[in-house]
């Protein structure tokens, strides 16, 4: 979740909604990290997540991280969630709870319905969440 964090606040430094990301491979390899970049990209898909699964994908030269686990400061969306289930990663391990738009437990339960792609994914919430919610807020709270 450090890294994740640091990735949060490269984010936020840019001006994008501080939300960052690292991809894990069963050996404790890093295989992807990233940050939001929707804005600088001008790219709706741009989440944190997507650009740290495109990054480890172009680096090991596959799209399918079996063994693999998400570290991500906030919960993913439903975007997120589906390309999760689609990438066929292990585990996801998240931040603070997003009530507007998390797709884990807060508007949906995506990862825990019937999954025809494979086995389920398994989830953990909560990890550093004050420090996590917290950067959003304070990021927000400029922005207004």
């Amino acid at each position: 979740m450090d890294l994740a964090l640091e990735e949060a606040k490269l984010a936020y430094d840019c001006c994008e909604v501080p939300v960052g990301s690292v991809l894990v491979n069963a050996s404790g390899q890093i295989l992807g990290q990233g940050h939001n970049e929707c804005i600088g990209n001008c790219d709706v898909s741009g989440h944190a997540e997507i650009v740290t699964l495109r990054r480890a994908g172009q680096k090991i030269g596959n799209y399918r991280f079996n063994d693999c686990i998400l570290v991500v400061t906030l919960e993913p969306c439903a975007m997120c969630a589906a390309a999760l289930v689609l990438a066929r990663v292990a585990g996801v391990v998240y931040g603070c709870l997003d009530a507007l738009a998390g797709a884990i437990v807060s508007r949906v339960e995506y990862l825990d319905g019937p999954c025809v792609l494979g086995p389920p994914i398994w989830h953990m919430g909560g990890v550093r969440s004050v420090e996590c919610a917290t950067m959003l807020q304070n990021f927000f709270q400029k922005r207004r």
